[in-house]
């Protein structure tokens, strides 16, 4: 297992904003994701579960210390070397789906290379797109949607536009796959669905870090680390039979 890659390595990682006395929002941080994993972050609200969330996501800057992502430390690099890097190396998941109304589920889920600024290849203009939209459609087929693609966010039930969010994140490929409370929307039969999704992406070498406070879905995570006042702490996993 030590031999995989880390697609995330923190070391000494501090968050703090300033106020009187200075809020410490993450405390001396240690820790290593790698490739394939499934980790469960999990802890009550204001425990820094949101600040380790956009710091992961390169939304925000530790204030001290290391955070290496696919290899490539990223408290040296400017605000427009990390929308790139984040552009290309994570895919995020909400629990809001964030699709739009007007668009199918295969053209929200190309949305993320335009936004993105992916690549749509070297001939570009409409071989780019149809080549966008096989890699869309590729992606749906992924979470089991092909056969939804061309159906609007109204006629999908929850957790198929879970799914449909789910299909955006990994777009490109990303290294990391960044869920902030994917299930928080959820049924517990769509949540099941979801879960088992993400057995599935892990089982397919996908990197999954889930934010989540609910004890059942970090349950089903190969790792848990339970974040208290900044500080992290990793958990034994029970895994039911």
């Amino acid at each position: 297992m030590s031999g995989r890659e880390s697609v995330i390595e923190l070391h000494g990682l501090c968050r703090e904003y300033p106020a009187t006395p200075p809020v410490r929002a993450l405390r001396d941080v240690d820790l290593t994701v790698r490739r394939g994993d499934h980790l469960a972050v999990v802890g009550p609200s204001g425990s820094g579960k949101s600040t380790l969330l956009a710091v992961l996501g390169l939304l925000d800057r530790p204030t001290s210390g290391s955070y290496a992502l696919d290899g490539v430390e990223t408290t040296v690099l400017g605000d427009g070397q990390r929308t790139v890097l984040r552009g290309r190396r994570i895919g995020f998941v909400f629990q809001s789906f964030h699709l739009l109304s007007h668009r199918s589920a295969r053209e929200n889920v190309e949305l993320a290379e335009i936004h993105g600024g992916s690549s749509i290849g070297s001939d570009g203009g409409s071989s780019g797109r149809r080549g966008r939209s096989r890699r869309a459609l590729a992606a749906l087929d992924r979470v089991g949607l092909s056969h939804r693609a061309d159906f609007l966010p109204n006629r999908l039930s929850g957790g198929e536009r879970q799914r449909v969010a789910v299909a955006r994140a990994l777009m490109g490929d990303p290294a990391l796959l960044l869920c902030d409370e994917p299930t928080g929307n959820l049924d517990s039969a769509n949540t099941e669905t979801l879960l088992d999704l993400f057995d599935e992406l892990r089982a397919q070498g996908v990197t999954l870090l889930v934010i989540t406070h609910d004890d059942a879905v970090s349950r089903r995570a190969a790792r848990r680390v339970r974040i208290a006042d900044g500080v992290l702490t990793e958990e034994t996993v029970e895994v039911a039979l």
